[in-house]
């Protein structure tokens, strides 16, 4: 069997903490950032863990991570 190869775009979305669980960034942070509150922006800064139903996915892309 050959090696599986990793999905470059989501290598670089995505970042396993210690305990195995998949990080992401938030959306609505790159633009139209006037009309958005500060409090709004503020939260979008953290990051955020994917749900359960992705997690599959998303291990699939990063076999090696």
């Amino acid at each position: 069997m050959p090696k599986i190869k990793t999905h470059r775009g989501a290598a670089k979305r995505f970042k396993i903490t210690g305990t195995g669980k998949i990080k992401r960034r938030k959306s609505n942070k790159s633009h139209l950032l006037t009309g958005k509150s500060s409090k709004r922006t503020r939260r979008l800064r953290k990051s955020a863990l994917i749900s359960d139903k992705e997690y599959v996915k998303i291990k699939r892309l990063l076999p090696y991570l």
